[in-house]
């Protein structure tokens, strides 16, 4: 019995002891736990991948995992919202990897992909940020995925973040205005902001909302702040137990007014701040030069990758444009304080704002400059360029449904496409700041049509005067609708040069380059090596790039001469590496023929290292055949240069020559500049025009001729080559020019003034097919003279306009 009696004492003073002994370790073991969890992320939890790399290793990375402990709500500017973006297995390496490379690199807070339970970081982008969410698969519709995703953002993230946003893979979000729209609101009360639906006319009535539920749209995403998030959170199992539809932004939305109580913000503006195009997969696949575009905050969606780059790199342009006029209102800022301080301009540059304090601490020859105020500085207005004398004033072309320039010797011509662009972009901006305090005044400005307008462009910049009919709506009070027109004056200012240097399409780092090479020259040159770094040529990719002459010839002999002259200035004493294949015809009468194989025989004697070969071209003249039987003789990777015996080149035009010809990708058609009749154009007491003289009134461009090409022969064969059922004269370049157009390939063409067509008479054989002898014809027309000189040289001879109207009464009334 005192063994009964001593048993339960002993039993609970052990019992007493077992609890201190308990709590004690359990105290340890919370502390193990709480620092091992401190240590590891704070975003991956128990469920990431092992694969994954160390947060140290991707510490640059624009990740959530970087968190600090200084990150805290209101207290670092990288705090401001946490994104979770809901993908799927098959697209990490597709739209998260492009979403996660493109706008989330200037998000203002931390972001984290949330996929399946077996979802693994693609070997295509080792730093993504994943959440493999536990007991959840890609299933559609992702219903436990979304409602999950919010816990875990809440449960990590709920004491650091203000807002918090639900993405989708496939939507493009503005950063840098999303935290504008952000800063603006008040997180600390409960927020539910998206653009808010009630279904569509299918589904009304059947996703058992109220007459006054609704629900935030997920596609172009939803914010919330950290306070609805928090009363939604503990009732998350509910809201997936209970839920009502498949549709899984309506069940969000119902959680959120039942536990928050609160709707998705009624506002009529988040139709165009969280744009959603209803165009599916071909959302966003063309112009983006559009108002939806540039008024949102988020677009969707963006299926395809590609086109995801595409729409960031466009906003980066955007970007710029916005910096590039800030900086030309502070350089205008800068110049009216100069002149209210009565500081001269030639001071600005060297000008000390305080001790040690310049106001340009970056010098003019640095490649960080800037800029010149002097320049950059001057004020808006049609009246910054002041003419010194009437050779200088800049006229003004007349638009409306076509173009009027006085500049141009054909004064009516259709608007071009870039002045057509610039004319929109101009518009869309004018529209965009006329309407942006439209929802405080309670009205809207919409654009009818541009009735006509006036352009110029200065030394400056670009003015512009549009005539604008627009319609006044106003919506608040009493309802107003009224046509008005407006003219908007503006000009635009010219920002500096922005240049950059490409090899082969491929854009090159110059100070790269620089460093490498300065580095090479360093070790390789004196010691007994002693090389020598004069052969730039050898070393330049482009400059080691061989031409190769292709020229047809018939007769002509003395514009032979004139063109191996031509050759041997430029090309042979400058040791250009080219090489000249000749396809010379035997003409029907004269000795053309063995004349300019003497004449190929002297240079080649001149110039024993020159590479110049003649094939002998049989039967009829065909220039088509002639080029083809050339090109056939050369290798797939040789640069070809099909050329004309008229043709006068200067050693500039060969550099263009590598630089726009690029093997697979490009082929360039210059547009030559040809000369008029020197007996029309020139009176007698004139000097004699030089070869590369370009002026309007002895020549003009030859928009409409493709015969001067340069192309690989690559690129020629993957075409088809000439048509060689085309004989004599003309044709055949556009034939060939059609087909490069028609391919992959890309067109290049510009104006080059050191090609340059050299006056000769145009013979058209009236043998030729009807089509080829009109073009020939009207060749033969154009280079008579410009349509002030020929309109002069009427005024000055009457009889000319009488024998043409006889002429024409003659034909019209045979019978007459």
């Amino acid at each position: 019995m005192g063994q009964l009696t001593e048993y339960p004492v002993m039993r609970k003073r052990r019992g007493l002891a077992s609890g201190f002994v308990g709590l004690g370790m359990g105290l340890v073991l919370g502390l193990i736990l709480v620092n091992y969890r401190s240590s590891t992320s704070p975003l991956l939890g128990s469920h990431v991948n092992s694969s994954r790399p160390t947060p140290s290793a991707r510490s640059s990375g624009p990740g959530p995992v970087d968190l600090r402990e200084s990150d805290r709500i209101n207290a670092s500017a990288s705090s401001l919202v946490f994104v979770g973006v809901m993908t799927a297995q098959k697209y990490l390496d597709t739209r998260a990897k492009a979403v996660y490379e493109t706008w989330v690199s200037s998000l203002p807070g931390r972001m984290a992909f949330f996929s399946s339970e077996s979802s693994t970081v693609p070997e295509s982008c080792p730093e993504l940020p994943l959440v493999p969410l536990p007991k959840v698969d890609d299933s559609y519709p992702p219903q436990k995925k979304s409602f999950l995703m919010l816990q875990y953002m809440w449960q990590h993230f709920g004491e650091k973040f203000e807002w918090f946003l639900r993405a989708d893979d496939d939507v493009y979000v503005r950063t840098d205005r999303l935290e504008r729209l952000l800063r603006s609101v008040d997180s600390r009360r409960a927020r539910y902001i998206g653009q808010a639906g009630r279904g569509n006319s299918e589904e009304f009535g059947l996703l058992s909302l109220e007459y006054d539920e609704n629900f935030c749209m997920g596609g172009p995403g939803v914010v919330m702040s950290r306070e609805t998030l928090k009363r939604i959170v503990p009732h998350i199992k509910y809201c997936l137990k209970n839920l009502y539809t498949t549709h899984e932004d309506v069940e969000l939305g119902r959680c959120v007014q039942k536990y928050a109580g609160i709707p998705c913000t009624w506002s009529y503006e988040m139709q165009s701040i969280l744009y959603h195009n209803s165009s599916g997969d071909q959302a966003f696949t063309g112009n983006l030069k559009r108002k939806e575009v540039h008024r949102a905050i988020t677009l969707h969606p963006v299926k395809s990758p590609p086109h995801m780059y595409r729409l960031h790199n466009y906003m980066r342009e955007l970007r710029i444009q916005e910096l590039q006029h800030e900086r030309v209102q502070l350089h205008r800022d800068i110049q009216t304080m100069a002149k209210q301080l009565d500081i001269g301009m030639d001071r600005l540059q060297d000008y000390i704002l305080a001790k040690d304090v310049p106001l340009f601490p970056i010098k003019s020859n640095s490649e960080d400059y800037l800029g010149d105020t002097l320049m950059l500085g001057v004020p808006a207005g049609l009246r910054a360029f002041k003419p010194s004398n009437a050779k200088e004033v800049v006229p003004w072309d007349f638009l409306s449904r076509s173009e009027y320039s006085l500049a141009d010797s054909n004064p009516r011509r259709r608007i071009h496409s870039d002045v057509k662009e610039g004319l929109e972009d101009i518009t869309r901006e004018v529209m965009a700041s006329i309407n942006a305090c439209s929802r405080q005044r309670g009205r809207v400005v919409e654009e009818r049509s541009a009735l006509y307008g006036y352009r110029r462009v200065d030394a400056f910049g670009a003015d512009t005067i549009l005539d604008l009919l627009l319609v006044y709506r106003k919506y608040r009070g009493r309802k107003v609708t009224l046509p008005v027109r407006r003219h908007v004056y503006l000009h635009q200012h010219f920002t500096g040069l922005e240049i950059r240097e490409v090899e082969d399409l491929q854009e090159v780092d110059v100070s790269q380059q620089r460093a490498n090479e300065k580095s090479l020259k360093n070790i390789l040159r004196g010691g007994f090596l002693n090389l020598n770094f004069n052969g730039y040529q050898d070393s330049d990719p482009i400059l080691r790039k061989t031409i190769h002459f292709v020229l047809p010839l018939s007769g002509r002999y003395e514009a032979f001469q004139r063109f191996l002259n031509n050759y041997e200035d430029v090309c042979l004493r400058n040791n250009e590496r080219t090489q000249l294949l000749l396809i010379l015809y035997p003409e029907g009468t004269g000795n053309s023929f063995n004349k300019s194989l003497s004449l190929v025989q002297d240079l080649k004697y001149r110039h024993p290292g020159a590479v110049i070969e003649v094939l002998h071209g049989s039967r009829e003249f065909s220039r088509a055949k002639a080029l083809h039987q050339g090109a056939s003789t050369l290798q797939d990777e040789d640069l070809l240069f099909f050329i004309d015996v008229d043709i006068a080149f200067a050693r500039d035009a060969l550099l263009r020559i590598r630089l726009n010809t690029v093997k697979g990708r490009r082929v360039y058609f210059p547009v030559v500049y040809s000369q008029f009749d020197p007996r029309v154009v020139l009176s007698e007491s004139s000097p004699r025009q030089e070869t590369f003289a370009v002026d309007e009134t002895l020549g003009y461009w030859r928009q409409f001729g493709f015969g001067i090409v340069s192309l690989f022969k690559a690129d020629y064969l993957t075409v088809g080559g000439f048509d060689l059922s085309i004989l004599g004269w003309g044709k055949e370049d556009v034939d060939l020019y059609e087909k490069m157009v028609k391919s992959d390939l890309n067109v290049f063409r510009a104006a080059d003034t050191q090609l340059v067509h050299v006056f000769h008479e145009v013979e058209c054989d009236r043998r030729l097919p009807s089509a080829q002898l009109s073009m020939c014809k009207g060749t033969r027309a154009d280079t008579y003279a410009g349509t002030v000189q020929l309109a002069n040289l009427i005024y000055a001879h009457p009889e000319y306009l009488q024998f043409a109207k006889t002429r024409r009464e003659k034909i019209t009334n045979p019978a007459g």
